[in-house]
């Protein structure tokens, strides 16, 4: 009998269909294709956050209700799936569950799957995202807080009423984005709703493709904010580059970017490390940080594939500061110790 070591075979065995969300660094599907490459320890985990791979796998048979795991799970070195942890989890399942990973469970065998080492709960704000967009995915309806949440960012329910409107409908209408006055509505609500639903808004738009429009208009709206609204203005310019880059370089014109900022970037936006103008921006205000916040963040960051060349070229960049020097030297005594 064949043995089941990865969660495609699991789920293969039985007989669902299933999806790959990233759950860390920003909510986004994987592709089963490359899941599966990962899986087979040829291709490093696309987005690491702090050593794991978080993810959500979602999987169902027919038209049944989904099921969802969400897994955290060690990497190495390399960035690579670490085959114990997994191989953990698989046989942990197998003997509670067998290949029916949808039959009902005894309360000892669910107490058993819920404290296992390898679960995740994502913050609320993935959460109701997430959700948001498995449903449309699956082809199902809107949660109910979504027509309150229309109402509101339409300006039909007063500003201050906006302790009514819940996350999980602001996440029903970033799901759905581009569909019908969505995109009017979100521009609006930008200058319009309440800063509290403004933040809410941007924790949930860091996680989608947003248009040109709506990006150039945050970046805009960015320079009139306090600059404790500042990083989540910039977070939810994630899936644009260069307008993330021109908020950067408006904040970097007129002091170094915040711990708060770099966050920012390093969770959220790294993809803006690309540019060697902003990459700079960042090293230099990160090396002001304390030497324990900026071997952190450093060792995060480059673990991220798309950008790992980039910097650890920048370790051997002779132009830069002597802060940023010392910073360097600092890490690399740390890995030394």
């Amino acid at each position: 009998m064949h043995t089941i070591s990865t969660f495609g075979e699991l789920l293969s065995a039985a007989k669902s269909q299933y999806l790959i969300y990233d759950m860390g660094r920003r909510v986004q599907p994987i592709d089963v294709m490359a899941f599966r490459q990962i899986e087979a320890l040829t291709s490093p985990y696309p987005f690491p956050i702090q050593g794991h791979a978080c993810f959500a796998l979602v999987f169902w048979e027919h038209a049944a209700t989904p099921f969802i795991w969400f897994l955290k799970l060690p990497l190495d070195e390399q960035g690579l799936l670490n085959p114990a942890g997994r191989s953990q989890f698989i046989e942990m399942l197998l003997d509670a569950m067998g290949t029916d990973l949808k039959q009902e469970l005894t309360e000892a065998q669910q107490q058993r799957l819920a404290i296992h080492p390898f679960s995740y709960r994502p913050a609320p704000e993935k959460l109701a995202l997430f959700n948001a967009l498995v449903r449309r995915q699956l082809g199902q309806a809107a949660s109910s807080q979504y027509e309150y949440a229309c109402q509101y960012l339409s300006g039909k329910v007063s500003r201050d009423q906006w302790q009514a409107v819940g996350l999980q409908g602001l996440a029903d209408i970033c799901a759905r984005a581009e569909l019908l006055d969505h995109p009017e509505m979100l521009l609006s609500a930008i200058d319009s709703a309440a800063m509290e639903v403004q933040i809410a808004l941007c924790q949930l738009l860091e996680h989608m493709t947003i248009s040109p429009q709506l990006a150039q208009h945050i970046t805009q709206s960015l320079s009139l904010r306090d600059s404790a609204i500042q990083p989540f203005f910039i977070r939810a310019l994630a899936s644009q580059p260069q307008h993330c880059a021109s908020a950067i370089m408006t904040i970097a014109a007129q002091q170094n970017l915040s711990q708060e900022c770099l966050l920012a970037v390093a969770a959220r936006c790294w993809l803006v490390l690309k540019q060697a103008p902003c990459r700079k921006i960042f090293l230099e205000s990160l090396a002001l940080q304390t030497q324990d916040f900026f071997n952190r963040i450093f060792a995060d960051i480059v673990a991220i594939p798309a950008i790992r060349p980039l910097l650890l070229g920048e370790l051997r960049n002779p132009d830069r500061s002597v802060q940023l020097s010392a910073a360097i030297g600092g890490l690399f005594r740390n890995t030394q110790q």
